[in-house]
């Protein structure tokens, strides 16, 4: 018994300095089954979003603190900002919104422009639309020229809206614009068109057929960005951003008067 009481002890030494729980029961515990420690994974960074304007605001993204804000065709919003004696009057594409027009309105207004962009629905056409809010902006102090700026259907339509127009349009950005021939050969003051190689419309194909017809214009420029099928101010949040917007904006120097 006393060579058995000594082995007993002994398991239990062995047990404890291993850091195992002493059992007092005949059959020894097995390998304990807790899990190892891990490290405790990151928790993500979350970031606040912007709160939503209350005020006065042309979908959440232009306030006061922007320019003037107005109303139009109802009670949908638009907005004035910069203080320029050159106009640029942006039309967005369909089923767009002014907010991913913000980086050229940005430039333009940092170029010393002004700039009016409108929210619009789907009963306004963006012919006719383009045409009021020049109109508009053209009865604001100071107010000279009007550049016509639109993104795909906005960029189609601006051709005819800056015929329309007359002497007070300054010139045309078409940004992913199909530009018919019939409407590229009416034009007489200078064009630019930007827009993607592989873009399913306003591609190269359809830019080049607009330059190709648009003979009377006093500037017919096209920039293409190769490899690409980015749509309209998708291009903007893109790597040729810089370079689409830095175009822009050269070219309205150029033809601002």
């Amino acid at each position: 018994m006393r060579a058995l009481t000594g082995v007993v002890g002994l398991m239990v030494g062995v047990l404890t300095a291993c850091g195992g729980a002493a059992s007092t029961g005949a059959t020894a515990s097995g390998p304990s089954t807790a899990p190892a420690a891990t490290t405790p994974a990151p928790v993500p960074e979350t970031t606040t979003p912007a709160p939503i304007p209350t005020g006065p605001n042309v979908s959440g993204c232009f306030t006061e603190a922007d320019g003037k804000i107005f109303k139009h065709d109802g009670d949908l919003p638009g907005v004035i900002a910069g203080d320029g004696p050159v106009g640029v009057v942006v039309t967005y594409e369909r089923r767009g919104n002014v907010c991913t027009w913000r980086p050229l309105s940005d430039r333009l207004v940092a170029a010393g422009y002004r700039v009016l962009l409108y929210a619009r629905t789907s009963a306004t056409l963006p012919e006719d639309g383009a045409v009021a809010m020049a109109r508009r902006l053209a009865k604001e102090p100071g107010v000279k020229r009007i550049f016509l700026v639109g993104g795909s259907i906005g960029a189609t339509t601006a051709v005819p809206a800056a015929v329309r127009l007359g002497p007070k349009a300054a010139g045309v950005v078409a940004v992913s614009g199909e530009i018919s021939a019939e409407n590229a050969a009416r034009l007489t003051v200078p064009l630019l068109q930007v827009g993607s190689e592989n873009d399913g419309y306003g591609g190269a194909d359809d830019l080049a057929k607009a330059h190709a017809a648009a003979t009377k214009a006093p500037d017919n420029q096209t920039m293409v960005v190769p490899g690409e099928s980015l749509h309209a101010s998708a291009l903007f949040a893109s790597p040729h951003g810089k370079d689409v917007l830095d175009r822009i904006v050269a070219f309205m120097d150029r033809h601002k008067g």
